[in-house]
Parts: C-alpha cells; structure tokens; sequence
C-alpha cells in the first residue's frame, strides 16, 4: 500500500517535467529567394519515440501534417494528404530536419517539430517554438535596439521599469530577453521571480517592458539582448538603476538646465563662468515658474467649465419639474 502514493508521486513529477520539455528551433525566422533550397532543424529528439512530425501553419490556415519521419531508418509518412508533400523530405543533421529543395512562394509558412514522449505509463506532445519561413528577395537588416528608462516618478519609490525596442528590422521576428550586471561582476539573467517582463509586437517593431522592485537589487545596469536572424544585438542601461533611498526626488529633470559652455580661453572659464551661470539658473527658473502658472490657469479654466455645465443642467432638471407641476389637470 506505501508504494501507491510513492507511485502517484512519481507519476505527478515525471508529468510535470514533460510539461515542461519542448523541442529546439533555434531560427526564429530564414528568408530565401525562389529556387533555393532550406531546412529547418529540430533538437532534443533524442528525448522522442518512433517518430517526429512536421507541420505547416499559415498566417490565415490551422495546423497541417505534412510528414512523419522514422527516427530509426529516416523513412517518410505522407499519408496525411498535404497538397505540398511532394515538395518536402528530410536530411539528418544533428537531428531529423525538414528540407526543402526548391523554395517556392507558396512554402512562406511556420514550420513546427513536434513528437510524443512517454512518461510513466503517459503519452505527451511536446512541440518546437517554430520557424518562419519568408520567401523574399529582400536582405536581412539587423534591428536597431534601445533602452529608456520607463517609470514615473510615483514610481521610482518602490519599482524601476525599462523598455527595450527593436525597430528597422527585416524580417521582424525577434526574441527579447534580459540581462543584468553588478558592478565589477559577471553577467547573469535577470531573475523572473524578481523581475517581470512584457512584449508588444506591431509591425515592423517589438518591445519588451521589465519592471524591477528596487527593494530586491543593489545597483545593477541591465542588459538588452535582441535575438534575430541576422544575429543578435544588445544594448545597454547607460546608467544604473538607483538603489531606493529617503531622499526626495529633486523639483526639476536634470535635463530643465541649460548647458553651461566653457571659454575658449582655459585661463578665463573659471572666471567667465560665474557672471554666467546666475542668469542661466534664473532663466530656467523663470521657465518653470511659467510653465506652473499655465498648468495653474488651464486647470483653473477646466473646472470653471465643469461647474458652469453642472449648474446648467440643474436648471434645466428645475425647469422641467416647474412645467410638470404647474401642468393643468383634465378630469
């Protein structure tokens, strides 16, 4: 009887590992011209049974078998009357790839691997994360990749939060994922127990948002790292994340001064500088000080006007009842 729930244990972990697996394709994305020839690799098969499938997923098409392929003799199943069948085999590499010999426009598709493994008595279907073939004579073009600083001020109390974008690529598909970096030391992953990311796509531009609790870190600058076709690309936190502290943050951006520019005269700058500086601080002191008086006045003149729309549509309720009681009654 002690080996039934030992057995039920075993099972319940054996299936959460599977759930887990997944098959490697490491290319997000091949672009090829018609005529030429492709393939499409598949690791971690060794982990499978008798066979890998291949399947065909169009952008407005479900998922299509096109052939199964004997791990063991390398034969090819086409029973699964794919209309494109005949165009596809398979060529051992590192593992059983799918293979094109003549790309043609009608092959721009997403190419899954996918096999059945068994565990404790247990049949699952693990699958690749798939490759996406364009069928183009456009070049690949690496993105360009940036990182701002994404928090408000509220903000910055308690969580830190930076976006990263890859735009100008072709073809688009890229795979964000962060790093992060002490001072002086090695470069790891960013935690996702402590760290949260989020990605946007659009067309033409992806975007990965990583918010960070600050009470978690020390400093640390981060990394973007921007997976794609044409190789990857990273980029940098120009400066650290700041460690949480007591202090308020200052009244003005770092960014409302103006920059003072030394003399040409080495000699001199230090005393050039000082009649200088005063008028520059108080020109931008006198900027922020408009700025607020306009808010001051916008706002002013945004509730005036609510108020006036409040008071008239009371009127009109009174009038409405003063009609309806001073109406004559017909017996």
């Amino acid at each position: 009887m002690l080996l039934l729930p030992a057995a039920a244990l075993c099972c319940l972990c054996s299936a959460l590992v599977s759930m887990a697996a997944e098959l490697i394709q490491d290319d997000l994305s091949l672009t090829r011209r018609v005529g030429e020839e492709v393939s499409f690799s598949c690791g971690g098969t060794d982990q499978c049974g008798s066979y890998v499938y291949w399947y065909q997923k169009k952008d407005t098409e479900t998922f299509r078998v096109i052939l199964r392929i004997d791990r063991s003799t390398g034969a090819l199943d086409k029973r699964y009357n794919h209309p494109q069948e005949d165009d596809f085999s398979a060529v051992k590499k590192k593992g059983w790839e799918l293979q094109i010999q003549r790309v043609k426009d009608s092959h721009s598709a997403t190419y899954y691997c996918s096999c059945w493994i068994s565990v404790c008595f247990t049949v699952w279907g693990i699958f690749g994360s798939g490759t996406k073939l364009f069928v183009t004579d456009e070049q690949v073009v690496k993105p360009v990749v940036s990182v701002y600083p994404a928090a408000s001020r509220a903000q910055l109390e308690e969580k830190n939060s930076l976006l990263c974008v890859a735009s100008a690529m072709f073809p688009p598909l890229v795979q964000i994922s962060w790093k992060k970096q002490k001072v002086n030391g090695p470069l790891q992953d960013a935690h996702p127990a402590k760290a949260k990311q989020q990605e946007l796509r659009e067309s033409g531009c992806s975007a990965s948002i990583l918010t960070i609790p600050q009470r978690e870190y020390s400093t640390y600058k981060y990394l973007c790292s921007v997976q794609h076709q044409g190789g990857t690309v990273n980029a940098q936190t120009g400066t650290e994340v700041p460690v949480p502290t007591t202090s308020s943050p200052p009244e003005r951006e770092p960014t409302d001064l103006p920059t003072l520019q030394p003399t040409d005269n080495p000699a001199s700058s230090s005393a050039a500088q000082a009649p200088t500086a005063k008028p520059a601080l108080q020109d931008a002191g006198e900027g922020v000080s408009f700025q607020s008086q306009c808010k001051v006045k916008l706002l002013t003149l945004l509730y005036t006007v609510l108020i006036l729309k409040s008071l008239v549509y009371c009127c009109g309720l009174s009038l409405l009842r003063i009609f309806r009681n001073n109406k004559p009654s017909i017996h």
